[in-house]
């Protein structure tokens, strides 16, 4: 992964864990597991996400939802829950990694009763589970308040965060606990065992560094670190890495397009910058508008419910002063970022554009001028309402001067605002792509307006040619509705590469693919709009509607002919 990653690697080995929960004598009933964070190796805490104890609490699930219910102390649940937390070598290094993945198979707990061929010599082997005590449950109340402000009212029949598919069968039970679960972890401590007196400095590790919230900017690089399926086979599956970036936030409230499976809930997500630090718990890593799909992990930050475990701790262990100074720290100084923060440079180039009752993004290509799709500003006269990250909300009226016709392969509209857009940067545009390089969607899409632009990333996976010139660009950045329109930004550089026109759906199944989406390269827009700005001659744009044959096949996904097709007459 490079330099840059090695502190968030390290970091992300040393702390990542899973954690179990079962009831004492009754192994029929199965247990529970998720992933967690060792906040420090000693004392042992761990910071896990709370999920996993609904079925042991004395009162039910209801009690997550109580009015004012920030914490629960650890005796909530029942006498008969019991803890372990399993964890691997803590010395992190490319031939120790090798060791834990390259030889040998499962843990004895995945591998059954059935005998087998010898297991190899390991190097490191993983812990043994280790029993646990649950210290209290916690909540982060202002994630709770961004949860319900944007993802319950009118949109709650569109937004769903269970680890399964829609259409799978689950008791409405289920999916309630799930829901009152949403932004609940667990402190706990891990039962000091003869091993851990024996363990050296080394052993014990630095204790992990957290970042303050804010300090990450949007569109900046996470790494994300859980373990897929829990306590499922742990030698394969601990400490799953995933990279993506800070998609959106929300005060605590953060997304991100690193990509989890049910089982990470509770695991941590690091940054680059600063170095190794934790920055997040997923909450939950997998999230269905619609009943799609949307490509993007629910975080929680970590340093406003580290906050809520120490003022808890004075609450219900008044001598545990001791305890909550073993919390790991925030290291600087949180930036004085706005509630919208627009990200990256580059990236307050998007802009959302409203069209009556129709809206999705935008891209400004001159300071009074903006680029967006036909379905988004279908008609040529029709007022426009175009919103800016920079100042926030700055709203400035404009009309629709061009739009492609509806048998146009290429899905434009072009705006002229009534006013510059005073601060917005105009994105410098590439002569050349290449393909595989790291770009970067940023568009309205899942919140709209609620939170300004989220940014997404991936890479160029496709440049689609027509007589050696480039007609269509393929990534894999994670798109969804509202984001048409948007700009595909070159990570790199910043510079523009194409203006975002659709996603991917399977008209057999219905599906949506967010990660497979259609820009139109902006060498195919730039002359005509350079020709419009010092002339406002539309011909150049015009041109658009009369593409060549290929390029039609081309954006309606077919194949070319082989011959012209015979009349049955």
């Amino acid at each position: 992964m490079g330099r840059p990653w090695g502190p968030a690697m390290k970091a992300a080995e040393q702390t990542g864990c899973v954690v179990s929960a079962s009831r004492a004598g009754r192994p029929e009933e199965g247990s529970w597991s998720c992933s967690g964070v060792i906040l420090s190796r000693s004392p042992g805490l761990v910071l896990c996400h709370g999920g996993i104890f609904t079925p042991f609490l004395r009162a039910g699930s209801g009690a997550l939802t109580a009015p004012g219910a920030a914490f629960l102390p650890g005796d909530s649940c029942g006498d008969d829950l019991r803890l372990h937390v399993q964890w691997g070598p803590t010395a992190v290094s490319p031939a120790g990694r090798a060791e834990r993945n390259g030889v040998g198979l499962c843990t004895p707990q995945c591998a059954g009763p059935e005998p087998g061929p010898p297991a190899l010599p390991r190097g490191r082997p993983l812990q043994a589970p280790r029993p646990a005590r649950l210290l209290l449950l916690l909540s982060c109340p202002a994630f709770r308040a961004h949860v319900a402000r944007l993802f319950r009212g009118e949109a709650a029949e569109q937004w769903r965060f269970e680890s399964w598919a829609p259409g799978d069968e689950v008791s409405e039970d289920e999916e309630e606990d799930q829901l009152r679960a949403l932004g609940w972890f667990a402190l706990l401590r891990v039962l000091p065992g003869e091993a851990e007196a024996r363990e050296g400095a080394e052993e014990r590790g630095a204790p992990v560094a957290v970042a303050p919230l804010g300090a990450v900017p949007k569109g900046a690089p996470l790494l994300a670190c859980g373990s897929p399926f829990g306590a499922f086979c742990p030698d394969i599956f601990l400490n799953t890495l995933s990279r993506g970036v800070l998609s959106n936030a929300a005060g605590p409230l953060l997304l991100t397009d690193a990509r989890c499976l049910p089982g990470t809930e509770g695991g941590g997500v690091f940054a680059a910058r600063p170095p190794g630090a934790l920055v997040a718990l997923v909450a939950a890593p997998l999230c269905w508008k619609a009943r799609e799909w949307v490509g993007l992990t629910l975080l929680c930050a970590v340093a406003p419910l580290l906050r809520a475990a120490r003022a808890a701790l004075g609450h219900l262990h008044p001598d545990s002063a001791d305890l909550a100074a073993r919390l790991p720290q925030e290291v600087g100084a949180p930036r004085d970022l706005p509630f919208q923060d627009p990200g990256p440079p580059w990236a307050t180039a998007a802009v959302l554009v409203e069209c009556g009752t129709v809206w999705g993004s935008g891209v400004a290509v001159a300071p009074h001028l903006v680029v967006t799709c036909r379905h988004v500003a279908p008609r040529e006269g029709a007022r426009v309402l175009v919103r800016s990250s920079i100042p926030k909300s700055a709203a400035i009226w404009g009309r629709v001067v061009f739009a492609t016709q509806a048998v146009s392969p290429y899905d434009i509209a072009v705006v002229r605002l009534q006013e510059d857009l005073a601060g917005v940067p105009v994105p410098v545009p590439v002569d050349r792509f290449q393909e595989g390089e790291a770009v970067s969607v940023v568009g309205f899409g899942v919140f709209g307006q609620a939170c300004g632009p989220s940014v997404t990333s991936g890479i160029l996976s496709a440049v689609v040619h027509v007589d050696d010139t480039p007609v269509m660009l393929q990534s894999t950045c994670a798109v969804h509705g509202g984001s048409s329109g948007g700009p595909l930004f070159s990570t790199c550089s910043g510079a523009l590469l194409g203006i975002v026109a659709s996603n991917t759906r399977d008209n057999n199944t219905g599906a949506t693919y967010p990660h497979l989406n259609f820009s139109i390269p902006i060498t195919v827009l730039r002359p005509a709009l350079q020709r419009y700005c010092r002339t406002g001659d539309l011909g150049g744009l015009r041109k658009l509607d009369h593409a060549a044959q290929p390029v039609q096949v081309v954006w309606r996904l077919q194949r070319p002919l082989v011959e012209p097709p015979r009349s049955k007459l």
